[in-house]
């Protein structure tokens, strides 16, 4: 087969699709693997290290639609990259359908087979091609609150750990999941009061034993959350439904009832946002206000940290991605029923229930989809 990865083009995305390590794999495999030129600079990796992979560097973008069998990226096509895409191509990476009606609309029209990481499944019922990024965003959204809280970014001027004598920063997490826990992971670690909302019993009981009483759990609901508005310095958006539209917590009339300055981080933004503010923004721009409450919403949050994020998404890609080289998508989808969650468009039909309830699309199963 042969591989393809293009440079990613999403404002300020430095990440990769395919590291020189997951493209000698590939090259062992028996597989040839083309990269565009500087794709992989901004995560630290250079043309001649794809090259001493076994890779073939190529001038442009066009070069990997035209002849890949497999695209593989980091981000959703952009829709420069979606006209390229074909019926018989696979597309291997995030697409996050759901609040997305322009790219579904375009994806279904390109007949491509478009697998994304964001459903691919595992035994525990885990979503392992999301955990890294996940974790990395989750990392990352109390560095970016607290830098937000800075008066001259336009918060409310309060120091996350806080100091003798004046309290630290009262943190709220709303989600106990991968995100929720990395942080409460940073944020427990910077110093501030954190309280981390759920409604599973047994996540916060982990989350309880795990912290051992360095942070409050709270079962979520709206009474709950209300409750926590007023005293909340920073929330943290951390709530996933699996290829879903993310499910909105907090409303714009309830924002008054926040202090000026209070900043939301919706992590969650990639499915439409928790919040009813919230709008996707970017590393250049990441930040803008309403009804006196800062907004950070950046819509690839783990592009910040390039380095870090592409090589712990490649660790995590790379098995599926020789998967579904070695076999082919379907006989590696027949083989492995959580690969097969993944598939989320073939051959002009939509083939993810969630996407389609989201959207109003009529859905084929993926169990059809391997017939047609």
């Amino acid at each position: 087969m042969r591989i393809g990865c293009p440079k990613e083009i999403k404002p300020q995305e430095f990440r990769v699709g395919l590291t020189p390590n997951a493209a000698r794999e590939a090259v062992g495999n028996g597989h040839e693997v083309i990269v565009e030129t500087a794709a992989g600079e901004g995560a630290g990796f250079t043309d001649d290290d794809y090259t001493a992979a076994g890779a073939t560097v190529v001038d442009t973008a066009a070069d990997i639609f035209a002849t890949a069998d497999m695209v593989v990226k980091v981000k959703e096509p952009q829709a420069t990259e979606r006209k390229q895409l074909r019926e018989g191509q696979v597309l291997f990476t995030y697409l996050h359908l759901a609040p997305d009606p322009d790219q579904t609309r375009d994806l279904l029209a390109s007949g491509v087979t478009a697998i994304a990481y964001e459903t691919v499944t595992d035994r525990a019922g885990g979503l392992p091609l999301l955990a890294p990024m996940s974790e990395v965003a989750g990392r990352l959204a109390p560095q970016m609150g607290a830098w937000a809280l800075q008066k001259a970014n336009g918060g409310r001027g309060v120091l996350m750990g806080g100091v003798p004598g004046v309290r630290p920063a009262n943190v709220v997490i709303i989600g106990g999941g991968v995100v929720g826990t990395a942080a409460a992971r940073v944020a427990v670690g910077m110093g501030a009061n954190v309280t981390v909302l759920d409604r599973s019993i047994a996540r916060m009981s982990y989350l309880d034993d795990v912290f051992m009483g360095r942070l409050t759990t709270q079962f979520s609901d709206a009474g709950a959350i209300e409750g926590l508005l007023e005293r909340a310095d920073m929330i943290v958006g951390a709530v996933l439904i699996p290829g879903a539209a993310a499910p909105r917590l907090i409303s714009r009339a309830q924002l008054g009832r926040m202090a000026p300055g209070a900043v939301l981080v919706d992590v969650a933004i990639d499915q439409g946002g928790c919040f009813e503010t919230s709008r996707a923004t970017t590393h250049q721009d990441p930040v803008y206000e309403v009804d006196g409450i800062m907004h950070y919403c950046v819509a690839n949050m783990p592009g910040a940290v390039p380095r870090t994020s592409t090589i712990a998404l490649g660790n995590a890609t790379m098995p599926f991605m020789l998967a579904l080289a070695n076999k082919g998508w379907k006989q590696a989808c027949e083989d492995d029923p959580h690969l097969l969650e993944g598939l989320n468009t073939h051959a002009g039909h939509l083939t993810y229930y969630a996407v389609g309830k989201a959207l109003g699309i009529d859905v084929l199963s993926p169990g059809m989809a391997l017939k047609v």
